[in-house]
Parts: structure tokens; sequence; C-alpha cells
């Protein structure tokens, strides 16, 4: 059997995979991406001839798949999000970037290094790549899709409720803000290389260290993050004028209604990417803009509708492949140790992160604990690991540390988020609402203004 038909077989049972589970096993305390993970195990098992996916051997096609798929997934995540723009509105998210995840990111950092003797620069790297929450595998506790109520006032403290909210921003914008994290970890792979070439002293290496850490604070986190934002105002704004502004008046024009929402998505991640600025925070900060520019009007259910089509196809298909890597042995280098850091982080590094950064919230307890706990782990992390160990100084570093057993721990918390985050969210969100609807009376919730 030719290995395309065998490719059109996959794609063929993701996308029917993606369309019919949601019909299937809806309101049920099952995980839709556990299922594309399991099936793609199942598909890859079969006698086809054909050899599993490696992230490891084909670590550029592991990047810039799973690249596409976060990048549509931020715009849908923008474009649910009805809140109003401003600080104390949007205080829950950061808290979740400012506090919880730095604190995720040093203690991974911390038990890599400490129990899996990790190099300094992998620990970090692996600190920033368990750090986001997925904006791709997060859809059990995201915010509804966008109001399209034309005829009245939209009142956005009534839209999503704390939890998804919450989660549904830091989604959006976490991806982008580990990614100075990222390239800390990349500057430092390769001080460490140059150190090691010339001296091969501690006292050497810190002393190449402060000047790369300046440029890294100066251009990775300064301009990288202003550059993705304005990128992000500039092509929202544009591509509203274009929506907006000329209105589908042709029988071809409504075919494609929703598609500018791909088309923007495109559009303020290259030409982000083109100014180096962080294209992650481009995409999510077009998507606010678009969503913010008309607050009334129904075609923003359409642009979601399509973001979401397309997000979703993609994402069955990337688990699906993510399956033949079980299969194909991306498990083979854990080792028990390896299973304990990422229970951890699951379990303990991420939950008490969260709670510490709740600390003076107005939030129910409830919620807050929920918030702190809800943290899954998925494509996005997958990207980030194949992009570090793209560069040139990592695949220096892989001499210290194998690719392979990132890939392999990195994979085993994925499963475990999908598994522990996928099936527990639906019954744990259907009791929070109906906890707070029976209890509406009993509490007044904060408003923000």
């Amino acid at each position: 059997m030719a290995v395309y038909d065998i490719a059109l077989l996959v794609v063929s049972l993701a996308i029917l995979g993606a369309v019919v589970l949601p019909r299937v096993l809806a309101d049920k305390p099952m995980s839709f991406p556990l299922i594309y993970v399991i099936g793609g195990m199942a598909l890859f098992s079969l006698p086809l001839g054909v050899p599993a996916p490696d992230p490891v051997e084909s670590p550029v096609i592991a990047e810039h798949l799973t690249e596409m798929v976060v990048i549509i997934a931020l715009m849908g995540a923008g474009l649910k999000l009805d809140r109003p723009f401003d600080w104390r509105a949007w205080e829950p998210a950061w808290r979740l970037l400012g506090v919880t995840m730095p604190l995720t990111i040093l203690a991974v950092a911390g038990l890599g290094w400490y129990l899996l003797d990790l190099h300094p620069a992998t620990a970090v790297l692996l600190g920033a790549v368990v750090a986001p929450t997925d904006p791709v595998l997060a859809s059990t506790v995201e915010a509804t899709p966008p109001t399209a109520e034309t005829d009245a006032e939209v009142d956005p403290d009534d839209q999503e409720g704390a939890i998804r909210f919450a989660l549904t921003a830091e989604a959006g914008l976490n991806d982008g803000l580990a990614f100075p994290f990222t390239y800390l970890a990349i500057v430092m792979a390769g001080v460490s290389l140059q150190a090691t070439e010339s001296a091969g002293s501690a006292e050497a290496a810190l002393g190449s260290l402060m000047p790369w850490l300046a440029e890294w604070f100066g251009f990775y986190v300064v301009y990288k993050i202003a550059v993705g934002i304005v990128g992000g105002v500039v092509v929202g704004y544009l591509i509203a004028r274009f929506i907006f502004g000329r209105p589908s008046s042709t029988d071809l024009a409504r075919v494609m209604e929703g598609a500018e929402a791909l088309a923007a998505t495109l559009l303020a991640y290259g030409a982000t990417e083109l100014v180096s600025g962080y294209g992650f925070i481009a995409v999510f900060v077009a998507a606010l803009v678009l969503r913010h520019y008309e607050w009334e009007h129904e075609y923003y259910q359409k642009l979601h509708d399509f973001a979401v089509l397309v997000e979703r196809l993609l994402m069955a298909a990337v688990l699906v492949l993510f399956g033949g890597t079980i299969v194909g042995g991306i498990l083979e280098p854990l080792t028990v140790t390896h299973v304990a850091v990422g229970l951890a982080t699951i379990l303990l590094v991420r939950p008490i992160a969260g709670v510490i950064g709740q600390i003076g919230s107005e939030s129910l307890w409830q919620e807050q604990l929920i918030i702190a706990s809800y943290g899954v782990r998925g494509i996005g992390s997958f990207y980030y690991l194949a992009y570090a160990l793209n560069t040139a100084s990592f695949q220096e570093i892989e001499l210290v540390i194998a690719a392979g057993e990132l890939w392999a721990f990195l994979a085993f918390v994925v499963i475990a988020s999908l598994t522990l985050h996928g099936i527990s969210a639906a019954p744990v969100m259907n009791s929070i609402d109906e906890w707070r609807t029976e209890h509406k009376d009993d509490f007044t919730a904060p408003v923000e203004d």
C-alpha cells in the first residue's frame, strides 16, 4: 500500500473523528483529544508497512505542523473573549501570566536540574515548554463563542465566568509570553558552548553570560513583545476595516464568509515574525482588536466558527500523528524519575503556583482552585521543544542530554494532562456552573469595571 494512500486514510479518519465525536460524546466525561491519540495508536499499530512519525528524526516538520495549529487556535481564543480590555477586567489573566507561569517555569527547571540531572539550559527549556496552558486542547474550559446580539447592548460581564475567561485569556497570551524563557534557554546553551570552547571555567561562563542576559532582556523580552503587540493591533484594525467596511454582496463572497479569520491569523503571524516580533502575541492581539472593533455584530460568529473548524481539523491530524509516535517508541527513554517529575508538574507545581497567583483575588475560592489546577499541556509545548531543538546551540547540547529523553518526558506530560484534565474538566465545570446557579442569591459576584 502506497504511503500517500495511507496518509489520505489518516487524514480522513482524523477529520471524520473531529466531526463525529463531538456529536456522539456530547456532555460525556471524555477527552476528545485523548480519543484522537488512542485512534492514532490503533491506526499505526496496523501492519501497513508505514513507519510511525518521529519528532526526534523530523524536528522541522514537527515544529511547523504544531506551529500552524497553535496560531489558528490563538485566533479562535481571542475571538471568544467578550470582556472589555482593561487592566482590572483582565486581572485573572495577569495573575496567571505574571505569577503562576514564572513560578511554574522556575519550579520545573529546578526539578529538571536537580532530579533529572539536566544541563542548566536544558532545565530552563523544560520549564518553558511545560509552563504554558495550551490554547488548542483547553476547549473544555474555554470561554463561550462570541456574542452575536445586535439589537441590544452587550453586557461584557455576563459573557463568561471567571474560570473560562481566565483560562482562555491565559492560553491566548502565555504561548507568546513563554517564548522569552525559551530564548533564555537558547542563549544559555550558546553561552555555555562558547565558554566550554574557550576557557571551560565557571568564571568564564558567568562573565560571558552577563552581556547576553542584557541582550536577552532588551531584544527577546522588550522588543519582541512590543512588536508583537503593535503588529497585532495594526493587522487586527486593518482586517476589521476590510470586513465591516465591505459586506458580502455576492454568493461567492457569502460562501467564503469567515475565511478572513485565517487570513488575519497568517498575516499577523507572518508580518510580525518578519520584523522579529512574537507572532503568537500578534495573532492573539489581532483577534482581540478584531473582536472589539464593532462590538455588536453577528459576523463574529462566522469568524469564530471558521477559525475553530480549521483548528479542530488540524488538531485531530496532529494528535493522530502523536498517537503514532507513541507506537513508534517515543516513550521508551522514560524513567521512573521522569514519570514522578511529570506528575509533580501537573498535580503539584501548576496547582500550587496557581493558588499563589490567586492570592488577593476576589473570585470565589472554588473558582480559584479550578483556575489553579486546569492548565492543560499540549501541542504548544511540542512546538516550543521542536523550535528550541532546531537551533544550532541546542543541537550541540544534545551531546549532553539526548533529545529523545526530552520528547519522552513531554509526551508523558501531555498524555497525563489529556487524561486527567480532559476527562475531569466537563464534570467539574458542570458542577461549578450548577453550584453557582443554586447559590446565586447567597453571594454577589465581583463586578470588574
